[in-house]
């Protein structure tokens, strides 16, 4: 059993990764950490509104009893050195000075943006680019850390990355053109989304979005070069525009893809499922079942239907079809729990496969 610390342990993705941990087989989540104001307030109190008394709480589960009445610890308390593994969900800015303070001496798996598009960082899908953690050892070796920092992608780019995997194996792919609707967790609880500016209406402008997914999308699907240590990102152009609409949790894309080799709708969808049948990581505790669904049902995939297929792991793939522009070409939709797979349960697949590989 290792034992492991949260780092931002009451925001909304916090929240995701105190429910993902509780009765965890192998990680023992031992210290959760937050800002000044919670720090010294038992969690349950944390995460209550200090006026209205109502409880500031995401998840769709309650509150697990083992958490609720541990003493939240302020940063400066902890000594990365107890720990086996440090998980983040903080905001960029606050991830680029104290990520590297705590990889000094420990692994520290991030849900931020602030160190995927450096040379030496990977950017991980368990299952999807599992080559690219050699990397991590580099990154160990060239900053003279103890540990490292594991960022995983946009969650955006999540089920994207997921979804184009079987097709540059199978038919190559030139370029991507995609459309998100994006759940308002994805926002976060502060300063997230205005009620009253996404009720009845669409924001179709999310801030650094678009180049998020267009960057990370071609470093997780291309190629670790053993040689030189380094990633070779995919050549494939990515195209997106990204929205915000008014559903709670499960990001929906809408994708239109460019192949190098003509294909159809069935050849696509049976090498989907051959490849989510034969995935890597198969037997992680936190694995689903299916990685990949392919839904006949053309009304599907839906938020409030598919999000929480295999406790919201699964991309669940559906409308895949033909395209009409393109000469080989394929579009389809495509549905992932932003926080789930997308965020807090995919980083502790992560470092389920990081165990596995015995990099922690």
């Amino acid at each position: 059993m290792l034992n492991v610390a949260l780092i931002g342990s009451t925001g909304a993705v916090g929240q995701e990764f105190v429910v993902a941990l509780n009765r965890h087989p192998w990680f023992n989540l031992t210290h959760v950490v937050s800002s000044e104001r919670s720090a010294g307030k038992k969690y349950i109190d944390a995460i209550r509104d200090t006026q209205s008394g109502i409880l500031k709480w995401h998840n769709r589960e309650p509150v697990p009893g083992y958490i609720r009445d541990t003493v939240i610890s302020k940063l400066d308390d902890i000594n990365p050195k107890d720990f086996d593994l440090i998980f983040t969900a903080i905001e960029s800015d606050a991830a680029q000075t104290i990520e590297p303070k705590l990889a000094t001496h420990v692994p520290v798996i991030s849900t931020a943006a602030a160190f995927r598009y450096e040379s030496d960082v990977p950017i991980l899908i368990p299952g999807i680019n599992d080559e690219h953690v050699e990397l991590l050892n580099k990154q160990k070796e060239d900053r003279g850390w103890s540990g490292f920092i594991a960022p995983l992608p946009n969650c955006t780019t999540t089920g994207l990355a997921i979804t184009l995997k079987p097709l540059i194996t199978n038919f190559g792919v030139k370029s991507v053109f995609m459309t998100s609707m994006q759940a308002l967790s994805g926002a976060g609880r502060s300063p997230g989304v205005v009620a009253l500016d996404i009720l009845d209406n669409v924001i179709p402008y999310i801030p650094k979005e678009e180049e998020k997914v267009q960057i990370e999308t071609k470093k997780i699907l291309g190629n670790y070069d053993y040689q030189s240590k380094q990633i070779v990102s995919d050549e494939l152009k990515v195209s997106c525009t990204c929205t915000r609409v008014p559903v709670s949790d499960g990001h929906t894309e809408v994708v239109f893809v460019e192949t190098s080799k003509n294909t159809d709708p069935e050849s696509v969808a049976k090498q989907m499922m051959h490849f989510s049948d034969n995935i890597s990581i198969k037997g992680l505790p936190s694995a689903p079942k299916d990685y990949i669904i392919v839904n006949d049902d053309p009304t599907r995939p839906q938020p409030r239907i598919d999000r929480e297929v295999n406790d919201g792991m699964t991309t669940v793939v559906g409308r895949l079809r033909k395209d009409s522009v393109f000469e080989n070409g394929i579009k389809y939709v495509l549905l992932t729990h932003n926080e789930k797979m997308g965020s807090a349960k995919g980083a502790i697949l992560l470092a389920e496969l990081l165990k596995t590989k015995k990099i922690i």
